[in-house]
């Protein structure tokens, strides 16, 4: 069996790896190191937790103990999608460094630029980045690279996910053409290969297990979840997460729940929290002072439950973890291995359950295309009936109360009833009550009659004082307030109709 000590790394190098307890190398760290301690570029794809990080720190570790850097002139570079994974490694270079003198700088989002210029000034021979905030030092003219030596990518697939690959290609322009590459990658999507064939020189392809698989030791498993109502369904699979915690039991020293939504890691975070569970999330919205803090602790022991997005999918190393509930199915594939990577580390055991909601039954055949294998199918520790009238639902169940059943009140609908009966009631009268045809016609032909004399006599009293020149002047029929005739009257005609204007204030 192969051993650290077999492997031509540097003695100090060898003594720092004693002392942090390690003798025997990963598949992937025994094929890849020879080749990058000779000088060649290397293309190394492994699955999630097979310890490619130790893979390409400890042979560049070696290659550096011998030089020195100059001002903003870093001598190798290491590319990290997430802040969280550049801290990591940068973790790692502490680790396996403390006993030679080399310098490092960590240039991440949310920090001071100010502290980041001061190391990059004084000349690092470690450089860790994200590709964004390497490129606004380089803008901002504090950084040059045409000192690089050897450029590290991490997690080449997750930079493709993020968008990073436009900056990679940039980034990878500004160094040296004769800089050694060390490339590594969980899966080889086609704009992968293409970044590798066109600046990776004559790679040794270093692939330990096939493509997107899970490991071995992880024991995996689905809930088929479906809710007794739409308007439940949160709530509902809240509750789900939580019974299958506690079915778990004392097993569950630790987990990592994933989701796919910011908005939904703060809601199960704080849904946790309210029923007694010592949980906390994390996800690219937060401070990175949190961020920070939050992953410490839960590396610590202090924290129990991590609720987070894909940002804690990929290459965070916490050993201990039991669990990972995927409390969503992931919209990509790929990121369900990634994401129960985070358990069962370095030849651990771990469980990984996922809750499938009818929805994203399309995702799940995705995973398990792409697994090449079925999950398991696993009961559910609560069952969730048909649905309930609202009196028989049971009120404040779950961290938000039932919504109840938008209706009219009592008061409202009678009222509405009685508006509606009474014009009918009013008709059915008006029906019965109304003459016959054949009584109606004598009494509508009198009536015709009188609005016909009725309009004559206005026509003659209007047009005599117009004729006149009376004071009116030719107001018409204004002259008579203005408002609308009287028609109707039958055979009694009121006598100050007939009156002119004049007249009656004569009167």
């Amino acid at each position: 069996m192969t051993k650290f000590s077999d492997l031509n790394l540097n003695p100090k190098v060898l003594k720092a790896i004693e002392e942090a307890g390690y003798e025997t190398p990963t598949p992937i760290q025994a094929e890849a190191i020879p080749h990058a301690l000779e000088g060649r570029d290397v293309l190394g794809i492994a699955q999630t937790g097979t310890g490619k990080t130790a893979s390409f720190t400890l042979p560049m570790l070696s290659l550096l103990a011998r030089g020195r850097a100059r001002a903003r002139m870093p001598r190798s570079l290491v590319l990290c999608p997430t802040r969280e994974l550049a801290a990591q490694v940068a973790e790692n270079f502490d680790t396996y460094s403390k006993h030679l003198k080399l310098t490092k700088a960590l240039l991440i989002g949310g920090v001071s630029f100010k502290e980041q210029d001061k190391l990059i000034d004084k000349g690092v021979d470690v450089l860790i980045a994200t590709p964004g905030r390497l490129l606004d030092h380089f803008e901002r003219g504090k950084l040059l690279l045409t000192g690089v030596q050897i450029m590290v990518v991490d997690e080449a697939d997750r930079m493709l996910d993020m968008g990073f690959i436009p900056d990679i290609e940039r980034i990878f322009s500004l160094t040296p053409f004769t800089r050694q590459t060390l490339f590594f990658s969980a899966t080889m999507a086609p704009e992968i290969e293409r970044i590798t064939n066109t600046f990776l020189s004559n790679p040794a392809r270093v692939e330990v297990a096939r493509q997107a698989t899970a490991s071995e030791t992880i024991e995996q498993g689905v809930v088929m979840f479906k809710p007794s109502r739409r308007e439940n369904a949160d709530s509902e699979k809240r509750k789900l997460l939580r019974a299958l915690i506690d079915r778990e039991g004392e097993s569950c020293s630790n987990a990592i729940i994933f989701c796919n939504r910011k908005i939904d890691v703060d809601v199960v975070a704080k849904s946790l929290m309210k029923y007694g569970y010592d949980a906390a999330p994390i996800h690219g919205d937060l401070e990175q002072s949190q961020r920070t803090r939050t992953l410490d602790g839960f590396r610590a022991g202090t924290l129990r439950f991590l609720v987070a997005s894909d940002v804690a999918a990929r290459g965070l190393d916490v050993p201990a973890v039991s669990h990972v509930f995927n409390f969503d199915v992931p919209s990509h594939a790929e990121d369900y291995v990634h994401r129960i990577g985070r358990t069962g580390r370095a030849g651990r055991a771990g469980k990984a359950l996922m809750i499938c909601n009818p929805r994203d039954e399309k995702n799940l055949s995705g995973v398990e295309t792409l697994i090449q294998k079925e999950i398991p199918r696993v009961e559910s520790p609560v069952t969730f009936g048909a649905p309930t009238t609202d009196a028989e639902a049971p009120q404040g169940s779950d961290d938000r109360p039932a919504k109840p059943r938008r209706a009219r009140s009592t008061s409202r609908s009678r009222g509405k009833s009685e508006a509606v009966q009474k014009p009918t009631e009013i008709i059915q009268e008006a029906v019965t009550e109304a003459p016959t045809q054949d009584e109606a016609l004598p009494e509508q032909q009198d009536r015709r009659n009188d609005r016909q004399q009725d309009r004559q006599n206005e026509r003659s009293q209007d047009r005599g004082p117009r004729q006149g020149g009376g004071a009116s002047g030719g107001r018409g029929r204004q002259d008579h307030g203005g408002g609308p005739r009287v028609v109707g009257l039958g055979d009694h005609l009121p006598s100050f109709i007939a009156l002119s204007f004049d007249e009656r204030r004569a009167s």
